[in-house]
């Protein structure tokens, strides 16, 4: 059966319909970047993520294999997220002390799960932390932009969400691979089953729904930057739980 054209290898496909497929998938890099954009400070441009994300869209039409059963949109989201991704490491855009401080608020977090021997409340967690309530939320808004990258979900062919790398690897089908992602995806689900329903729910819409922040925060009738703050929470209570299940995670390996 013949393969349809958009499926086909760069050198099979003329100039025209190579650029039918780039304008037709412009707007998924326009839905990427703005997501991504808007958990990054002012500094950072949504042009220069727009542009990164055109490169790698084009190398994923460039690149594309249908034999490997998979959607072309959905590959192509794995290369515009990477590439997006690549160029805010190569620009180093988050500053040291943020890093330091996301740290310090996963600690405070692990820490207060362990003294009371369940997930933690927020406000135990900022009293762990010898904060106020509100300033530990603050804490949570000024590392918000360091989550892009630690848990980006994608969907599969069945829909399925899985926790991918961000650019796909000829040794990614290896049986090794795929039963190490099936656990992490496995602890994973587990973790989010053990957090608060707010939280939950917040992860839901981002990364499920693919909904922006500022779309949650209409749903949920709260205001944006609490959307962010619960997002924030969120991914210390997830990287929390895979650290302590998830050999190496703590080193970034996993998360």
């Amino acid at each position: 059966m013949a393969v349809p054209a958009q499926y086909c290898q760069v050198e099979t496909l003329p100039d025209e319909e190579r650029e039918r497929l780039i304008l037709e998938h412009l707007p998924q890099v326009r839905l990427i970047a703005r997501k991504i954009h808007e958990r990054l400070p002012d500094t950072v441009t949504l042009d220069d993520l727009l542009s990164a994300g055109v490169v790698g869209l084009i190398h994923a039409i460039d690149h594309f294999d249908p034999n490997q059963n998979v959607k072309l949109r959905t590959y192509a989201e794995y290369r515009i997220r990477g590439a997006i991704l690549d160029s805010l490491r190569a620009s180093d855009w988050a500053p040291r002390m943020k890093r330091k401080l996301a740290r310090t608020l996963e600690a405070g977090l692990a820490r207060a799960e362990q003294r009371w021997g369940r997930v933690p409340e927020e406000a135990e967690i900022a009293a762990e932390l010898d904060m106020p309530v509100e300033v530990y939320r603050e804490k949570l808004g000024e590392v918000a932009a360091l989550d892009i990258g630690e848990l980006e979900f994608l969907r599969d062919e069945r829909e399925t969400p899985i926790l991918l790398k961000y650019v796909s690897a000829p040794d990614e089908d290896s049986p090794a691979l795929q039963l190490e992602k099936a656990e992490l995806e496995r602890l994973i689900a587990a973790a989010i089953d053990h957090i608060p329903t707010a939280e939950r729910t917040v992860l839901s819409l981002y990364f499920y729904e693919e909904l922006t922040l500022r779309e949650i925060a209409e749903i949920m009738g709260i205001h944006f930057s609490r959307v962010s703050q619960i997002k924030s929470q969120a991914i210390l209570r997830l990287r929390n739980a895979i650290a302590q299940r998830w050999p190496g995670s703590r080193g970034g390996a996993a998360l």
